[in-house]
């Protein structure tokens, strides 16, 4: 088997699960989708393993594209949310390349239709530098720039910045959050599912109650309770803020997307939630952020996406070569 021949492996992997999937023809989306538990594999190579066997028909890939929540290094990777790293060689694949896991989502965005996306506010989506960030096991940061022959992604670890406060209980919730052993908490520490649950934690400390250890899906799920309610209102203000800061670093007036599997269980509330105003609120640039259109990604597999539509780029241009 030659490189490139099909059909090609594309996957997405996260520090909880690892998404999978074929492509079959040149310029078509992935198909034979699968989500594998990374918990239940001691290394990558494993799962590709039991997907392509349990989910795949056992077929070779000639080629192969995998996003990864981590830093890449060349051919050789390691997660940032688990224990999984080595190189891509290891996968025995003809051609095998590594991306960024919001490297890959940043390539997805010109191919996501009316459907896969909620409007958060300002104009519409358009032409220019795009931007894309979303919390998940961690929070990613991507971007993707105009290029003489379609586009180029950026891919970046934007989730380790410094964590952006503006009022008082932000200001608390980091103190509390320090005093607890996080002696710079940067974005990822509260602006993920994990950083759900410290932000829960800090809120009960800082208004002085008692609240029970609940993991991130309880929390975006107990509408009725006041405390939860208000971790998510922090979240996505504090979120805004954020997405507002990468909008001004990247020059993303093509649009800032979120994605992330966070986001799309509270689509209405974050929809309805000071995220836009609080992306808007920089005192010196309203006007310059005001005009930036923002927007939820809710397609099934975005990043899936994106790596399949960087690899039938890059083997259209291997033909031509």
């Amino acid at each position: 088997m030659s490189a490139f021949d099909l059909p090609w492996l594309v996957a997405d992997i996260g520090g909880t699960n690892a998404r999978f999937g074929l492509v079959t023809s040149l310029g078509a989306g992935p198909s034979h989708v699968a989500v594998l538990a990374g918990a239940d594999y001691d290394t990558l190579p494993e799962a590709v393993a039991a997907y392509l066997a349990e989910h795949a028909g056992g077929v070779r890939p000639g080629a192969a594209c995998l996003a990864l929540a981590g830093p890449i290094d060349g051919d050789h990777y390691r997660l940032t949310n688990s224990t999984w790293a080595g190189s891509v060689q290891d996968l025995d694949v003809p051609f095998a390349a590594l991306l960024n896991d919001f490297e890959a989502l940043a390539v997805s965005l010109p191919h996501l239709d009316g459907d896969d996306l909620v409007s958060l506010g300002g104009p519409e989506l358009g032409y220019g530098v795009k931007a894309v960030l979303g919390p998940g096991t961690g929070l990613g940061v991507g971007g993707l720039v105009p290029a003489e022959r379609g586009w180029t992604p950026i891919p970046g670890e934007g989730g380790h910045v410094t964590v952006p406060v503006v009022d008082q209980r932000e200001l608390e919730v980091v103190r509390v959050l320090q005093e607890q052993g996080l002696s710079h908490v940067v974005a990822e520490h509260v602006l993920s599912g994990p950083g759900l649950v410290r932000l829960h934690r800090a809120l009960a400390r800082v208004n002085g109650v008692k609240a029970p250890e609940l993991t991130a899906s309880d929390i975006v799920a107990r509408l009725d309770d006041s405390l939860c309610a208000e971790t998510v209102e922090v979240f996505c203000g504090m979120l805004g803020s954020f997405a507002g800061n990468v909008a001004l670093t990247l020059g993303a007036r093509g649009g800032v997307y979120l994605g992330g599997g966070v986001l799309p269980r509270i689509v209405e509330r974050v929809r309805t939630s000071n995220f836009r105003t609080r992306f808007t609120a920089n005192p010196d640039m309203a006007a310059y952020l005001a005009a930036i259109g923002t927007a939820l990604i809710v397609a099934p597999q975005p990043a899936l996406t994106g790596a399949a539509a960087w690899l039938s780029q890059r083997a259209r241009r291997e033909l031509v070569s």
